[in-house]
């Protein structure tokens, strides 16, 4: 039954080289963006989750230091640490990986082989017997987050490196990752699909924003959905809203054909050690993930690894019949298989024994709503944590940590290596590309034949293995296996192995009309290339950074109406590139001020990239003595837009921060005369602090301090003249029927905060 990809790991191939890109030349574009919506939900004052749901969604430092030990009851001590928002991050060859909020952390951890779980019946009731109801797989899950020490991988040069940070998630085998117990996957891809988990996501972080409590001395409530305790947060800190944003958006990343990464890497077959026939149990189980109902679609490939457990009862059965049924097992199905050793009884708090299962840090949007919604229906407030033994913790993690260092990995670093030789490496050669042309122009060469046949039967008069009636390569083409080929590398972290194959692929899908796959190469290609350690400076792959991006928006946006892919794609390129401060840090804003001019995002997600725009200005650092090229004043600019967006939505305490760090910006300057460079504006910034006042009920509490900071004028000049840095720029208020009361900055300004074609050469 041992199927061929349960082999040994293979030697990887030769080293590699990144085939360059053909660089275009691209003008900047300036469109006007779309006014904010008239009407907006009532949304109430500071959320008391906040604080905890950013302990939960930021990611645990990754060091090298060895692991805490956690205690008996669960708990460890809060990863989160406050780091200085305006100090720039070299490029990543030089970070420290052990910052938790670190946006590069969250996006390593995201991208994840997916493991489905499909158990016996006996199992899933031995399971929930113990208190979870969601079965073997939820209890997994939990624990499949991060794997207990260093994982270490393998890369196509041969190279090793421990990752202490790497985790699997898992799924029910037939359900949506996103959606998992609810939303069977269908048999066709859905294009709309994908842009599902912006919905969900947009009422998750609606309703984190609408829940009203009491805020005492800055310390927040107990959140009632996760029982956890709250911090202390400090009052220049970054929204963390952004936190909970980016940890959800790519926590939905839906199982869709253009991308494998939410497709089965492997698949847990689980029996117990109560079956009367466990060996004709496992049979069966394998027969339906091959052949029955348990079968992925068409548009996903069947060849993943198959990893069978028998779960031994240890209260009631005996621990020597499952031994000997367990070298049974590894007869007949070879070494892929785990002896686990659970108590089928339920633990309670009070036990001496008892071990906090670990919260689930990557719950998708619909999860995370159909929880609160569960909770807020339920009569009685329950403590939703769930216990298990401390011998039941520790079997699972010794399980998950040997699947994974044992089977997981070198499978994944077996295919890759495959993959590679027999198929990846013949499109790097004259002979590669002479194929290519020859599948492009005359149909010679396509894996099916002229005319090409796809899954469902429909013919393509194109000589291309693409099937354009329902819009997939099937599995065994060349186009997909060197797809999975770029996503496996991808989640082992072999970046300069993956962008060299998504490099492959881009002209591949162009010429397939397969827009889909064409934007979402384009997008890997990019993200791959920011997160290899670059030794060269960041201008010199400046241009190709901007055609990938601008080619993968503008197909996932123009082409497939994907907004969500849109959003992922420029949000994380964002976040990548202001880590990499200096002129990184101001590519970084015009991309996310590209997002904004897309006019695709809800108000309470462009309030969140307005303050990334004033994040990226504030980590790009000035040079010299005098600090040239400091963007202090652009990035304050930006905070005022941001405290603009957060009173539209009600949310005053993020406006008043947002207020203050652009006074603190603006007050840096002390050594100029602080004379007015616009009246209007001057205006607009009192209009502000006046609708915090008469909403805080507080008469000169917020103009006190913003006076304090600021003096009595807004914008700085130069001692022997003034400079208007606003004459090219257009507020949010100056949008129609979008002004704070009793009207705001006037309309004389005649561009949005896009970028402008004349340039100011003295502004910053």
């Amino acid at each position: 039954m041992t199927s061929s990809e349960d082999a040994h790991p293979v030697k990887p191939p030769s080293p590699l080289t990144s085939s360059s890109s053909p660089v275009l030349s691209k003008a900047r574009r300036s469109s006007n963006s779309e006014a904010i919506r008239d009407h907006l939900p009532h949304l109430g004052n500071e959320s008391p989750l906040v604080q905890s749901l950013t302990s939960t969604l930021l990611p645990p430092p990754i060091t090298s230091a060895p692991r805490s030990v956690t205690s008996a009851n669960g708990s460890r001590p809060s990863p989160y640490k406050q780091i200085d928002s305006t100090s720039g991050i070299p490029s990543p060859s030089l970070v420290s990986e052990g910052r938790p909020d670190e946006p590069r952390s969250t996006i390593l951890r995201a991208f994840v082989p997916h493991v489905a779980v499909y158990a016996s019946s006996d199992t899933e009731d031995l399971i929930r017997g113990k208190g979870v109801e969601g079965g073997l797989q939820e209890l997994l899950r939990c624990f499949g987050e991060r794997i207990q020490g260093k994982v270490v991988i393998r890369d196509s040069v041969g190279a090793s490196r421990g990752w202490e940070d790497f985790g699997i998630r898992f799924f029910n085998l037939g359900d949506d990752p996103t959606h998992s117990g609810t939303d069977h996957i269908s048999s066709l891809p859905t294009p709309g699909k994908s842009d599902k988990p912006m919905m969900e996501l947009d009422q998750v972080i609606d309703h984190y924003l609408s829940s009203d409590a009491p805020v005492q001395a800055g310390q927040r409530e107990a959140d009632y959905v996760s029982f956890k305790t709250p911090r202390q947060e400090s009052s220049t800190s970054t929204s963390p809203f952004f936190a909970i944003y980016l940890r959800k958006l790519l926590s939905g990343m839906p199982m869709v054909a253009h991308e494998t990464f939410s497709h089965p890497v492997a698949c847990v077959i689980a029996i117990s050690s109560h079956s009367p026939a466990p060996i004709e149990a496992l049979r069966q189980l394998y027969s339906n993930t091959s052949q029955g109902d348990r079968r992925v679609p068409a548009w996903v490939s069947n060849e993943y690894l198959r990893y069978y457990v028998l779960v031994h009862d240890e209260d009631t059965d005996d621990i020597t019949k499952s031994t000997s049924l367990f070298e049974q097992m590894k007869r007949h199905f070879g070494l892929h298989c785990h002896l686990l050793r659970l108590r089928s009884s339920q633990c309670i708090p009070t036990d001496d024994e008892s071990f906090r299962v670990p919260s689930c840090d990557w719950l998708s949007a619909s999860e995370e709503l159909s929880d609160i919604l569960k909770k807020e229906d339920a009569e009685d407030v329950e403590d939703p944590n769930k216990f298990v033994f401390e011998s039941d913790a520790a079997a699972i993690r010794t399980f998950l940590r040997e699947m994974v260092t044992q089977s997981i990995v070198p499978f994944m670093e077996n295919r890759v290596a495959v993959w590679n030789d027999q198929v990846a490496s013949r499109r790097r050669g004259i002979s590669g590309r002479f194929m290519s042309l020859s599948k492009r122009w005359t149909g010679f060469g396509s894996a099916r034949g002229s005319p090409s046949i796809g899954a469902s039967g429909s013919a393509s008069l194109s000589g291309n293995n693409y099937d354009p009636v329902h819009g997939y390569y099937p599995p065994e083409t060349p186009e997909a296996t060197m797809r999975r080929l770029a996503d496996y590398a991808f989640m082992l972290r072999d970046w300069k192995l993956s962008q060299s194959t998504y490099e492959l692929l881009k002209s591949d899908f162009g010429n397939d009309k397969a827009w889909r796959y064409h934007a979402g190469a384009n997008e890997m290609s990019a993200i791959s290339m920011l997160l290899i350690p670059q030794a060269l400076s960041f201008r010199n792959q400046s241009e190709a950074l901007d055609q990938m991006l601008d080619t993968a928006s503008y197909s996932y946006l123009s082409r497939c109406s994907s907004a969500y892919g849109t959003v992922r794609c420029l949000i994380m390129a964002v976040e990548l590139l202001r880590t990499r401060g200096a002129a990184a840090a101001e590519e970084a804003a015009k991309w996310a001020m590209r997002l904004l001019e897309f006019a695709i995002l809800s108000p309470i997600a462009e309030a969140l990239v307005v303050e990334r725009v004033a994040e990226c200005y504030k980590s790009r650092l000035g040079a010299g003595t005098h600090e040239w090229g400091l963007r202090r004043r652009k990035a304050a600019l930006w905070c005022v837009l941001a405290s603009d967006a957060w009173l539209r939505l009600e949310r005053d305490s993020q406006a008043k921060l947002r207020l203050q760090d652009a006074s603190a910006l603006y007050g840096r300057f002390g050594n100029y005369s602080r004379t007015l460079s616009f009246a209007e504006m001057q205006n607009f910034w009192e209009k502000l602090e006046s609708v915090l006042r008469s909403r805080s009920g507080d008469s000169g509490a917020v103009g006190d301090e913003m006076t304090e900071k600021l003096g009595h004028g807004l914008l700085v000049g130069e001692k022997d003249g003034q400079i208007g840095v606003l004459d090219h720029r257009q507020s949010w208020a100056t949008r129609p029927g979008h002004g704070p009361p009793e009207g705001g900055l006037s309309s004389t300004a005649s561009r949005t905060y896009g970028f402008s074609s004349a340039k100011d050469e003295d502004f910053e």
